[in-house]
């Protein structure tokens, strides 16, 4: 059996594709991150109103989602949801419960992260909505929206069951 020899180049043509080397995401390193943040709230005149931030997805779009970060050194995830609140929105806040863990994956060029988020329900105890103590300046907008409006406003699914959550421990409806 004979092996057919290559066609002939044609002067002036590309020649077939030089194969590379491809990485999947199963062949990334895989990273573990841990962040918390949560449903900060404020009752107004019996009407609960919620802190928000407006980020940039990694598109460049413009979403709004709750406050949230990566827990910093010997920190506990309330510790850390009540800071991230504190530097993304203004509002200094205390945890009334654990609310939910979400759990998922992304990948980025050099590798695959792992990612752990832990919401908490928050208290407001004061402050003015700002993001000028945000240290990573990720937060370009803050605004208290109304609990009932919400579900409208916010970018992600699993934080739209988070706030139908509190909803429920607060209001006693989904």
């Amino acid at each position: 059996m004979s092996v057919p020899s290559p066609a002939p180049r044609v002067p002036g043509r590309p020649g077939p594709p030089t194969p590379r080397p491809v990485r999947s995401a199963s062949t990334l390193p895989v990273v573990d991150e841990t962040s918390a943040g949560g449903l900060v709230v404020d009752v107004v005149q019996g009407r609960a109103f919620c802190a928000i931030i407006a980020r940039r997805n990694r598109a460049g779009r413009l979403e709004w989602c709750l406050p949230k970060g990566h827990l910093e050194g010997a920190e506990t995830a309330p510790e850390a949801a009540v800071r991230e609140v504190a530097e993304e929105t203004g509002i200094t806040s205390q945890v009334v419960r654990h609310l939910a863990t979400i759990d998922y994956w992304f990948s980025g060029h050099d590798r695959r992260v792992h990612k752990v988020v832990h919401h908490y329900l928050l208290a407001a105890l004061g402050g003015e909505l700002t993001i000028e103590n945000d240290p990573d300046h990720e937060a370009e907008d803050v605004a208290w929206i109304a609990l009932e409006d919400l579900p409208g406003r916010l970018a992600y699914p699993n934080e739209r069951r988070i706030v139908a959550m509190a909803r429920q421990i607060l209001v006693g409806d989904a």
